[in-house]
């Protein structure tokens, strides 16, 4: 007899692609009014996992059970109908329709054929109140940020009346105060009898909301455990292995200046903004969503204009908003949208690989392909990208493995000046650590390393010194040995004033 509070059941499930096993043998399920924490490395075979039971993806052997009857789930419609609703990392929203049209899309209410905008907004204000977001139903979605559109997709399941929802990744580009209010949210589903399968990387939050954690390694389930279970043994059913240091910043000797930015202005985003980043050194910079940080390191790489200031790497001066000159001079940015901005989803790794290095390797109009192939071929093995071969799609890469070829392509360049925006959000741990020992690779070589993370232990972990941006400024500066989360915190809700003489002297730190 099957389990009356028993929500779902996975048994057995395989799923091939070409060239790879995905999933092989993998057992799941779910309970009413629990928290089921889904973890594994990026590659593990989660998001396949998931998407089979939105109705993306159909099984090659196994069984689905919901409420104990086995289910054929061949559509995103059979999966709503069933009562599943699945949050994807990336929102799944139309920008031009508004929160309410957004929230009922294919299904809106009607009045004599017509759609019923009213019954519609006023139900789509109900469920934004549920989820605790104060967001008028007609706004448009293109104007809400990260936070509001994750509240947004929580209503919009809230809407399908589901009872098992699936959360991939949901805390990945929140605040901690935001973060605090999503877990009351769940909290309360949880209370409701909404079973939630929950996917994060960030392995403190797993005690903090789960009940039960199921590991999943090389496409196979490989144990179940509380959700109490120590994280370095939860690390060790992750990655096979133990991790001996979550951070393992290797200092190196310190040079010249690479990169050194003065009064850097643009007027009602950032003001006044100079620092330098000396060779060998990782300068972390910290601050809290909207304090300017990404609109500085995109102005810094010609993406976005500036107003005023001055840029120079190696001392000589880079023209302003021009993307080419940075690149000449060294620059590499590897930017917070990686898929959108990053790569070219429908490229291949090796055509990813090569996007920075395609114009030097031209010769009378013809791109030197062997050439290419093998500079891809090494940093792709170097990097240990998992992947069926350098032609497959970057598309169909796991998001750690993407984020590598994002980092590939300008090791491939020999960038003297690397940015990296977020460079580990939705990262598993086991990917971070190769990450952050690429960034030692990096410094011992000499280069400069520009870091910004909203993963405070990450900033302190890895960085030489860290800029705390608040308001648009540099809020203060910290040593490595002085920086706490505490002293971070208090710079980054402070009230920057304008740089006063000792604060112009401190900038050739």
């Amino acid at each position: 007899m099957s389990d009356p509070d028993e929500l779902l059941r996975i048994e057995g499930i395989r799923k091939t692609f070409p060239g790879v096993i995905a999933l092989d043998g993998v057992d799941f399920d779910l309970r009413r009014g629990e928290v089921h924490v889904l973890l594994g490395e990026n590659g593990a075979g989660k998001s396949t996992l998931i998407k089979m039971l939105s109705g993306a993806y159909r099984p090659d052997a196994g069984r689905i059970l919901v409420g104990g009857e086995e289910v054929r789930i061949h559509s995103a419609q059979d999966s709503e109908r069933l009562g599943i609703a699945t949050i994807y990392q990336e929102f799944n929203l139309v920008p031009e329709l508004t929160v309410a049209e957004n929230i009922f899309l294919g299904r809106q209410p009607r009045r004599f054929g017509m759609i019923d905008r009213r019954t519609m907004e006023a139900d789509a204000e109900a469920l934004l109140a549920r989820v605790g977001v104060n967001v008028s139903p007609r706004a448009r979605v293109r104007e809400l940020g990260i936070a509001r559109l994750q509240m947004v997709e929580i209503a919009k399941a809230l809407s399908l009346d589901a009872r098992v929802l699936i959360m991939d990744e949901p805390t990945a580009v929140l605040t901690s105060e935001e973060v605090d209010k999503l877990f009351a949210i769940v909290r309360a589903l949880r209370e409701d009898g909404v079973g939630v399968v929950f996917i994060t990387h960030h392995l403190e939050e797993i005690a903090a909301l789960g009940d039960r954690v199921t590991v999943i390694r090389d496409g196979r389930s490989v144990g179940q455990v509380p959700a109490a279970t120590p994280e370095d043994d939860l690390v060790r059913l992750m990655v096979g292995r133990s991790i001996e240091q979550q951070y393992p910043r290797e200092r190196a000797d310190t040079g010249a200046a690479l990169l050194t930015v003065d009064g850097l202005t643009r007027d009602g985003v950032f003001h006044d903004v100079s620092f330098r980043v000396h060779a060998g050194e990782v300068v972390g910079i910290a601050g809290l969503v909207g304090a300017g940080r990404t609109e500085v390191v995109r102005a810094v790489f010609g993406a976005d204009p500036y107003d005023k200031g001055d840029v120079r790497v190696a001392g000589a001066p880079l023209r302003r908003h021009d993307v080419n000159a940075a690149l000449t001079a060294g620059i590499g940015l590897v930017p917070e949208d990686r898929k959108g901005q990053g790569l070219v989803l429908d490229a291949s790794v090796e055509e990813n690989l090569g996007l920075v290095t395609l114009r030097s390797a031209t010769r009378a109009g013809l791109v030197d392909r062997k050439a290419q192939h093998r500079a891809a071929e090494r940093i792709a093995g170097q990097l240990g990208v998992r992947m069926a071969g350098l032609g497959q799609h970057v598309r169909t890469l796991s998001g750690g493995n993407q984020q590598k070829v994002v980092i590939g392509k300008w090791l491939l360049a020999d960038t003297k000046v690397l940015i990296l925006d977020e460079p580990t959000r939705g990262i598993d741990v086991g990917a971070k650590v190769e990450i952050y020992q690429l960034i030692n690779e990096l410094t011992a070589q000499g280069a400069a390393v520009l870091m910004i993370s909203s993963d405070l232990p990450e900033v302190l972990g890895m960085s030489d010194r860290v800029l705390v941006m608040a308001q648009g400024r540099i809020a203060g500066e910290l040593a490595a040995d002085e920086a706490t989360q505490d002293a971070v915190m208090a710079l980054a809700v402070s009230t920057p004033t304008a740089p006063t003489t000792e604060t112009e002297a401190a900038r050739g730190h």
